[in-house]
Parts: C-alpha cells; sequence; structure tokens
C-alpha cells in the first residue's frame, strides 16, 4: 500500500481481496485461509491507510472487498468510503449497492398504489441459491419480502462448494452439480422448494447457459423439477424476480 500510494493522483485505486483457496492444492505452497480474527486485522490495517490518504488526497484509494467485512463479522463500509465504486468488479461495494438498491426499490413497491392489491393476490412459494457469503443478506431481504407479502414463501439456501472446497464462499464458483444435489436433499427431506429456483447469474458462465462443471440450466431444471431464472445482480432485478413472475 505505501509504494503504491506513492503513485497517486495517477493511480486511482487498489484494492484487497482475500485469495480463494481451492481443494486443489497438492505440491503447491502451503497457504491458510484467512478467518474473522485475521479479516478484522486486515480491515485495521486498510482503514489506517485510508484515513491517512483521504486527508493528504481526499480520495480512501485502498478499499477491502466485501468479503473481508463479512469474514470479520463487521458492518459494510458507508457508500461514499467507497470513492464511487471504481473496483466494484473487484468486489469492493458490490453488496452494499445491492443492499441500497433493494431498500430504495423495496420503499418504492410499497408505496406504489397496486401494492395492496399485489399483496393480496401474490401466492407463490420460491427457492433461493446463493453462496455462503452473500447467504445472511440474501436471507434478510427474503425476510422483509414476506413480511410484506404474506402469500410469499421464500426457502434461501447456502451452498456448499464441494466441487472446489469449501473455503471457496462466493456464487459465482458454484457448478451445476453441487447446486443439484444439495437442493435434492432439502426436497428428499419434505421440503416444498416450489415451482421456481432463483440464481444470482454470475452462477453461470458469461453469456451462456451453462455452469462451470458444464451442466446447463435445463439439465439443472429437468433434474430438480423447477423452472431456473437467473437474476442479475440488483435490488430492481431481484425483486421484480420474486414479485413478478411473467
Amino acid at each position: 500500500i505505501r509504494e503504491l500510494s506513492e503513485f497517486l493522483p495517477y493511480l486511482k485505486s487498489l484494492s484487497v481481496v482475500p485469495v480463494g483457496l481451492s481443494r486443489y492444492r497438492e505440491g503447491l505452497y502451503p497457504l491458510e485461509a484467512f478467518d474473522g480474527e485475521d479479516a478484522g486485522r486486515v480491515l485495521e490495517t486498510i482503514h489506517r491507510w485510508q484515513d491517512r490518504l483521504y486527508e493528504k488526497w481526499g480520495r480512501y484509494f485502498v478499499h477491502a472487498s466485501d468479503e473481508w467485512y463479512l469474514l470479520a463479522g463487521q458492518p459494510l463500509p458507508r457508500e461514499e468510503r467507497d470513492d464511487g465504486y471504481p473496483q466494484l468488479e473487484n468486489g469492493v461495494g458490490m453488496m452494499r449497492m445491492f443492499i441500497n438498491e433493494f431498500q430504495e426499490e423495496l420503499e418504492e413497491v410499497l408505496a406504489k398504489e397496486a401494492y395492496p392489491g399485489i399483496k393480496e393476490s401474490l401466492k407463490r412459494t420460491i427457492t433461493i441459491a446463493t453462496g455462503k457469503l452473500a447467504f445472511p443478506t440474501v436471507r434478510d431481504f427474503a425476510r422483509q419480502l414476506m413480511e410484506a407479502f404474506p402469500g410469499l414463501t421464500i426457502h434461501v439456501y447456502a451452498i456448499q462448494n464441494h466441487f472446489f472446497g469449501e473455503t471457496i464462499t462466493v456464487s459465482g464458483l458454484i457448478t451445476g452439480q453441487d447446486l443439484v444435489t444439495q437442493l435434492k436433499e432439502q426436497k428428499e427431506h419434505g421440503e416444498d422448494l416450489g415451482d421456481t429456483l432463483l440464481i444470482p447469474s454470475n452462477m453461470l458462465r458469461s453469456g451462456e447457459q451453462v455452469f462451470l462443471d458444464d451442466l446447463t440450466v435445463g439439465d439443472v431444471e429437468a433434474a430438480l423439477e423447477m423452472k431456473l431464472t437467473a437474476v442479475e445482480t440488483g435490488g430492481k432485478e431481484f425483486i421484480d424476480a420474486i414479485l413478478y413472475p411473467d
């Protein structure tokens, strides 16, 4: 951080992201995954540098990815601390933006004249599958929607990544086989998963209807006997996919 900050203001931003360690590490240098205590120390260092650099340049410059805050059990930073989301594609501020968009969209939906009618008529059971990292946030979104729409039942499942290893917690590396196996187990235990499965679009290869392990959307739909809908990571898209299935 010290060396790269010397390139300010020409270097715009720097992100710090914990490396994902898969289970395929035979013969590689031994590395250990970060735990919550480690993440707290990383955030202390980053926050100290942010304050120092902001005082000099009016820019926080170095940013911790959302994983650090979730792993440390700390609240996500305020939106203004993200410097306009320059590192969004590296997972910096993505969760904060998602939360803000969801709250704004939900408030708009509840304020609409059509809300009482939708509240009365909406009767459906759906399932949402996500990664371990985003699970608490998505589960809280589901809770708020079920409170606003009593006829709505939403099951949210955190899919364990057995394919790459359970230390991989992001939704973008979940495979079709892990998705099918774990949701089938829920069905076998008597859970009514409904007729629709929502997944974040990053579970699929970019521009394709294929998971990382080459299973297709059609394969998963056939195995689970459910319609699968991939949803873009945005608050409006998330709510629309649940309230307006057509």
